[in-house]
């Protein structure tokens, strides 16, 4: 069976967001077809584009052989089991899980966009992706070939422009 590399991007602002981030980990990790292969540092930013408390951010990295389709699915049964509500875009929430990249694949759907499209502006999703890279051994140049991986300078300043900081480990 078929599997794909994939990066899930994991966050909150609302009621106990580390909790929520841990259980997030592990669910995924309890997933048939999924495995976790390495998980980031928790971070926290200031909301980008949205209002409301700041956020805890993090990157999971897994393998898993269900299509993005699928594994989209799980993800929004993550944030469903997180009891999110979506009153307005870019709304305070409990949890946010987003799949990043999956295998090199691109996807514009209404439901499902690969890569995701604002990954690489956003610092709470640069820097904890860089971070779960480097542990993997992997290089965002080599290995996320069809991205334009924003060069260290850029990273820099968004991660100044928009206040984020590495907390420590998730503990899940």
């Amino acid at each position: 069976m078929p599997s794909w590399q994939g990066y899930v991007g994991l966050g909150g602002n609302l009621g106990d967001v580390r909790q929520a981030l841990a259980d997030a980990v592990r669910a995924l990790a309890q997933t048939p077809g999924v495995q976790v292969d390495a998980v980031s540092s928790l971070y926290q930013t200031r909301p980008v584009d949205a209002g409301g408390p700041d956020y805890l951010n993090a990157v999971v990295a897994v393998t898993a052989t269900l299509g993005p389709q699928e594994l989209l699915s799980v993800l929004q049964g993550l944030e469903q089991g997180a009891a999110r509500t979506r009153p307005f875009r870019h709304a305070p929430r409990t949890l946010d899980a987003d799949l990043l990249w999956y295998g090199g694949l691109h996807c514009d759907t209404v439901r499902l966009t690969l890569p995701h499209p604002r990954m690489l502006r956003r610092a709470f999703v640069l820097c904890p992706l860089a971070e779960v890279l480097a542990a993997l051994g992997r290089d965002p140049a080599r290995d996320l070939p069809d991205l334009a991986w924003p060069d260290d300078a850029l990273c820099q300043s968004l991660a100044g422009e928009q206040g984020i900081f590495r907390l420590g480990p998730l503990e899940y």
